[in-house]
């Protein structure tokens, strides 16, 4: 059954000229939040329920309410004081048992990094960019404006519930964009939690959640909005990506794929061996950065397997069912899908599993077939499969000949075979010798290739949502000059203009 519509009461905004900036002055009580109370009608003649809300927030960006740097600043650190809500923790354990650890690092630690990094350098990046110029516009001035789109759409997924909306609305809001946020219904106590905490914080002129099913979902797509950002899976980035189309709507799709993880011959299995544990079964695997299966030789596997099972049994204990610090499946929809995944060539450790509690046990497939079911979509479980390959050169055949994911794990001791697999795999991005960790850096950019449109984290997310404006403001002196461009042509006036406005090549560059 799809969740009904409930549209976010109209809260006191967390900016306002009657309380201080970032104050955070105005915020209602609890007992208050999602109780409908001066909410906004979104009904329309059209029959859309969300053409209304779309204008308001229209009419917000076209009176340029978002467009100072201190309002942007006062909403990012309202933002920040929303991470420090208490239920935030109780809402991820309600839908998945995710572990205090792994919340408070992934989905608070983490944004609030990217708060506090974005508002030390918005100001550097809000500036203009002075580029280069010709001869003929030495007296000009030649700039890339930092401007900001309008209205944009955040939908996000369910198993990174408050992380992946938070990453993506600072980035927004730092552009000086209006945003409606759309959290997934899956995950139903975090998206209650988003739904009625977090418009107490912002201004409501500026930024709306809607908490919405497939049905309202797509009505939500059919309004016309100046950008769209999605992350979840390719087949419903198809549909966001047709209904974008409608209004030749720029996008970005964050729509993960099957990210490989090598494993050279020479390494130190049992490092190896925790952390690709770690990072496969952190939230129970359900993360879209997780490595989703091992390519090694069938050497590397046969030292590989015990380390892994040791690992597994510190990390857990030796019933994981009863730790915890080891996550459960998001919905039963989702463990049904996983748990036919288990068929897929042989179960070395692991595969016990507890349907009316959503446990999958951490598991490790051998004898993988790249035909397998199991190589033939996202995991998003806590299933490791390892599939054998003789050398690097075949892994990195391997790899090439699928899907592009977000990111290629590689461990090994040797920086040539690392060197190797960074060269030849054109995937997204790239993590030696470790699991999750590049996820930590606010200055590498994320996004994949073709399984992804976009890239965001830090600035990147500032520019994805910035539009970069080519700006030249020209003299009005040396008219006599700019007199070479106009009719009666002449073949002198065209070498005067091709010898004032050509780019020469400055010389050779060699490949070492």
């Amino acid at each position: 059954m799809q969740q009904p519509l409930e549209l976010p009461g109209q809260q006191p905004p967390g900016y306002s000229k009657s309380s201080p900036a970032g104050s955070g002055a105005g915020k209602s009580s609890r007992a208050d939040r999602g109780s409908g109370k001066g909410s906004m009608d979104c009904s329309a003649t059209s029959g859309n329920p969300y053409v209304e809300l779309v204008s308001c927030l229209q009419a917000a960006w076209l009176l340029g309410k978002t467009r100072p740097m201190e309002y942007r600043v006062a909403q990012l650190e309202a933002l920040g004081h929303f991470l420090d809500e208490k239920n935030i923790l109780d809402a991820l354990a309600s839908d998945m048992r995710k572990p205090p650890f792994e919340a408070e690092f992934c989905e608070i630690l983490l944004c609030k990094n990217e708060v506090n990094d974005t508002l030390n350098k918005l100001g550097t990046w809000m500036k203009d960019e002075h580029v280069e110029k010709n001869v003929v516009t030495q007296l000009d001035s030649a700039f890339i404006c930092k401007d900001l789109y309008g209205v944009v759409l955040i939908l996000t997924p369910w198993n990174c519930p408050v992380h992946i909306v938070l990453m993506s609305l600072i980035g927004a809001i730092a552009a000086g964009n209006c945003v409606i946020v759309k959290p997934s219904e899956t995950t139903k106590n975090t998206e209650r939690l988003v739904a009625e905490a977090l418009p107490c914080y912002l201004d409501n002129d500026c930024f709306a959640v809607v908490t919405a099913g497939v049905e309202e979902t797509t009505k939500l797509l059919e309004n016309k909005f100046d950008y769209i950002f999605f992350t979840g899976s390719p087949s419903v980035g198809r549909i966001i990506m047709t209904a974008a189309a409608k209004h030749l709507t720029p996008v970005t799709l964050e729509l993960g794929g099957k990210n490989p993880c090598y494993v050279s011959d020479n390494c130190e299995v049992q490092n190896v061996a925790r952390r690709v544990a770690w990072g496969r079964f952190f939230n129970a695997g359900q993360t879209c950065v997780a490595p989703d299966y091992i390519l090694c030789s069938v050497e590397m596997q046969e030292k590989l397997m015990p380390a892994l099972r040791e690992a597994i049994t510190e990390f857990y204990g030796s019933n994981p069912q009863e730790s915890p610090d080891f996550a459960r499946i998001v919905g039963d929809k989702q463990f049904r899908r996983i748990r036919t995944l288990l068929s897929s060539g042989r179960v070395a450790i692991g595969g016990q599993t507890d349907e009316q509690e959503r446990y999958i046990a951490p598991t490790v497939l051998v004898d993988v077939q790249p035909s397998d079911p199991v190589m033939q979509e996202k995991i998003l479980g806590p299933i490791l499969p390892i599939v054998t390959a003789a050398s690097v050169d075949e892994a990195i055949n391997l790899i090439n000949t699928r899907e592009q994911p977000l990111i290629v794990y590689v461990f090994s001791s040797d920086k040539k075979v690392m060197n190797q697999v960074l060269e030849w795999t054109s995937r997204g991005g790239f993590c030696g010798n470790d699991t999750l960790m590049h996820m930590t850096l606010t200055s590498l950019p994320f996004g994949g290739i073709d399984s992804s449109l976009g890239k965001y984290h830090s600035k990147s997310t500032f520019d994805t949502f910035t539009h970069h404006r080519s700006c030249l403001h020209r003299s009005m002196a040396l008219e006599t000059t700019n007199a070479l461009c106009y009719p009666p042509y002449t073949q002198q006036k065209l070498g005067l203009v091709c010898f004032a406005s050509e780019v020469k090549r400055q010389g050779t560059c060699t490949l070492l």
